[in-house]
């Protein structure tokens, strides 16, 4: 049986980019979809049901930060990976990616051997954190359904950023257990990222804000662990 290659959506305003990359992942057996703007990353995405969205930051009409937030906002399209394409790594420009939701970033100018090993890492990532999940877990007043990307707390659905997601399915996935922020780090956002500890502090703190500071704890020089009572 041929193994199906995952879909990758391409979005970037510059065509040369776009061409190069997508001639890059068409070597490689990747069915790629191309998209000039954000506002077009939204409706293509919705048809393409990609695994992967690589997008630039910096794009007329609707750039790609605002493009992530809607993407990860839609339950139809919460679980796509979003890799961004920047030529800002400034820890804040970061940040903010990873707020919106974001998997990782790739610098320009892009250079094929990383990016291919960057993509396949987040891939590999992804598919991981699914397989070695349950798909749902039920702590009383709080649900993680892995399959939807959504958690059920006090009766009301939200919708969780990726990232915000995975950090609390991976710390929910053993109740009590503390993990170093190396683990977190590790296990979250893989080796190949290279992200500061206070991303971890800000997506542990936008998800006690969604969870009236309930379930994480923090363990004062060691990292964090949830806590079901």
């Amino acid at each position: 049986m041929i193994k199906k290659m995952p879909k990758i959506l391409i979005v970037d305003d510059e065509q040369d980019i776009l061409e190069l990359i997508r001639h890059t992942l068409n070597k490689e057996g990747f069915e790629v979809q191309v998209a000039a703007n954000g506002l077009q990353a939204l409706d293509l995405a919705k048809k393409f049901m990609p695994e992967l969205i690589l997008m630039d930051v910096m794009m007329p009409v609707m750039d790609g930060m605002e493009a992530c937030r809607q993407l990860k906002e839609d339950p139809t399209t919460a679980g796509i990976a979003i890799v961004f394409l920047t030529a800002r790594s400034e820890e804040f420009a970061e940040l903010a990616g990873f707020e919106a939701g974001a998997d990782d970033y790739i610098a320009k100018p892009i250079r094929p051997r990383v990016l291919m090993s960057r993509l396949k890492a987040v891939l590999r990532r992804r598919n991981a954190i699914s397989s070695n999940t349950h798909e749902s877990m039920d702590f009383g007043n709080l649900k993680i359904d892995r399959e939807r990307f959504v958690v059920e707390f006090n009766g009301k659905t939200l919708q969780f950023p990726r990232k915000e997601f995975e950090l609390l399915s991976f710390l929910a996935s053993r109740p009590g257990r503390v993990f170093s922020r190396d683990e977190i780090l590790e296990n979250v956002w893989g080796n190949e990222v290279l992200v500061v500890d206070r991303t971890i502090d800000v997506h542990v703190r936008k998800i006690r804000e969604k969870l009236n500071d309930q379930f994480i704890q923090t363990v004062k020089g060691v990292g964090y662990k949830f806590d079901q009572n």
